[in-house]
């Protein structure tokens, strides 16, 4: 038996890569400090796991969810986007539940494009993205993020054939791997250059509760006109450590959602019931959570980022997301220095060529440590005398 040719053509799963060398250090006995990584490294609150506990006692959610999800869910993403961002949302019609919405992002390209299609992609970003590309067999352009710009994508800069050909573009603010925000003020130019190019906009906001220094992360559908041309993602994996769970929705325009639905009725069943109704009480319920959880990754950023300076490692801070996005070392190159960081620091990170071509020159380094953790980081990698 031979792979599908669709199968041989999908990416290397980076992370999976990444995990190997990770686990092979440690079945070594090495006392690896996994910064590499994007996993939440604490538990799900438990009023929300008492929430699944009592549902999945109940015998009615043992049976097959309804092929769109439950109505309490849906109406949940509603009331939560109300409440987090007054915006008005119909549960029935703007709504799909979400298997975790890295589904959604792959299976969009197959909902609304056509092969030989064209979509706009985010580089660096979240490697996956790349998947939707082969499944769906269509095309893509890259849009190059650089610091100078706060890594968010310079519209004027793309050509007229690359405007043209797009019929789909994704963001991804707080971003993964850069840590950079947007603007109220960029997203209303996003809004104008998709009603002028007739572009579909899908915004991944799976950082959504984390933003730092006082600011919240702006919402895509907070802008006007925002339902008109795109949808935005939500995932309750980070904001309430909910990664193992596998739950999200979609929310915004309703023919998109109506595609995803589609699509959804074909691959899937929805989710166990149990695990949807306890996500609509995380949605629901005191929000306290998500703002210890936020705190607790400021100070962890704000132990990096000084450790860092300490040693001469010019950094710049995150503004959101659990990631803080590092300039290597002259002389290296993203996977060189991240090896070396391996091999002789017992430090894993992701090399930043792994998130595109305009991730060279950088790693990934996760909030997702204790602050002790991140410290001693820092002081092995000052003994590798890197920087002055």
């Amino acid at each position: 038996m031979e792979f599908s040719k669709k199968l041989q053509q999908l990416p290397t799963q980076f992370f999976a890569a990444l995990v190997q060398k990770v686990n092979a250090a440690l079945a070594e006995g090495r006392d690896v400090i996994n910064l590499g990584q994007g996993n939440p490294d604490q538990p799900t609150p438990p009023h929300i796991i008492k929430a699944l506990q009592e549902a999945a006692e109940n015998p009615q959610h043992h049976k097959y969810s309804p092929f769109r999800g439950i109505a309490e869910l849906r109406q949940a993403a509603a009331d939560f986007y109300k409440r987090e961002y007054n915006v008005d949302i119909d549960p029935n019609t703007e709504v799909a539940i979400l298997g975790g919405t890295k589904i959604g992002l792959v299976e969009l390209p197959l909902a609304v494009l056509n092969p030989g299609d064209y979509m706009l992609l985010p580089d660096p970003g979240y490697p996956d993205y790349l998947s939707g590309v082969v499944l769906g067999d269509v095309n893509f352009d890259v849009m190059p993020l650089f610091a100078e710009n706060d890594f968010l994508p310079d519209y004027k800069a793309l050509s007229d054939e690359v405007k043209a050909r797009a019929k789909l573009l994704y963001l991804n603010y707080p971003n993964n791997p850069t840590g950079g925000t947007a603007t109220q003020e960029f997203f209303e130019e996003t809004v104008r250059f998709a009603k002028e190019h007739n572009i579909i906009v899908s915004h991944d906001f799976a950082y959504g509760a984390i933003g730092f220094d006082g600011n919240k992360p702006v919402s895509f559908l907070q802008t006007e006109g925002a339902k008109d041309v795109g949808i935005e993602m939500y995932t309750l994996s980070k904001t309430f450590n909910m990664a193992g769970w596998r739950i999200g929705f979609a929310v915004g325009n309703a023919k998109i959602i109506e595609a995803i639905n589609i699509i959804q009725d074909h691959l899937f069943c929805s989710q166990f019931p149990a695990v949807q109704q306890a996500a609509a009480i995380a949605l629901t319920s005191s929000q306290d959570c998500a703002v210890v959880l936020r705190a607790t990754y400021e100070r962890r950023r704000n132990v990096l980022i000084e450790e860092a300076k300490r040693i001469g490692w010019q950094v710049t801070a995150p503004k959101g997301s659990f990631f803080a996005w590092l300039p290597v070392p002259l002389g290296y190159t993203s996977e060189q220095f991240a090896n070396l960081l391996l091999d002789n620091a017992d430090i894993a990170v992701a090399a930043g060529n792994g998130f595109g071509e305009y991730g060279e020159g950088y790693v990934r380094v996760g909030l997702l440590v204790s602050e002790e953790r991140l410290r001693e980081a820092i002081i092995r990698i000052e003994k590798l005398h890197l920087f002055k």
